[in-house]
């Protein structure tokens, strides 16, 4: 099993695939906008505070196409870039923001269960980043993923 990266489109096959918005509320605000958001990373270690919460979820139930292990994603700057698989290279753009599909895809109540505070009190979203596709390529469970360029300043992740 792989997906296909393909640059400036996003997976092969996916239904955000292409180089502007393909998120039916998005089409109906900005159509026509760049597409941001080809490409979904989610952190494993997210189902497993979602199992100790007693949601049952495995790998593609939030809507993700590639699943990261070790990686601290939501800490990462916009404009991070990824290699995955030792070819595709991506860009991150931004936070996906938690929507009722995952509260339809895996119970009542696993939406809220994938926000939280800081200790300032601001919101934390944790269903993911998302990302732009640079350079294409296969990506296959178990490949690798590095970070391939970061950029000179740190600008926060929000939602795209």
């Amino acid at each position: 099993m792989s997906i296909t990266l393909l640059p400036g489109l996003g997976v092969a096959g996916d239904a955000h695939c292409g180089t502007t918005v393909q998120h039916r509320s998005r089409i109906r605000s900005t159509p026509g906008a760049p597409n941001l958001r080809q490409v979904h990373l989610i952190h494993a270690e997210l189902f497993s505070e979602l199992t100790a919460s007693g949601f049952e979820v495995t790998a593609g139930m939030l809507g993700e196409n590639v699943t990261t292990t070790g990686i601290d994603l939501l800490s990462l700057s916009t404009g991070t870039q990824l290699l995955l698989g030792g070819q595709a290279i991506i860009e991150l753009t931004g936070l996906r923001n938690p929507c009722r599909q995952i509260d339809d895809n895996i119970a009542p109540g696993a939406m809220a269960a994938v926000l939280g505070r800081a200790t300032d009190g601001a919101l934390v979203r944790k269903a993911g980043v998302m990302a732009i596709v640079l350079g294409g390529g296969q990506v296959r469970p178990g490949d690798a993923i590095a970070i391939h360029h970061l950029p000179d300043h740190h600008v926060p992740l929000v939602p795209v």
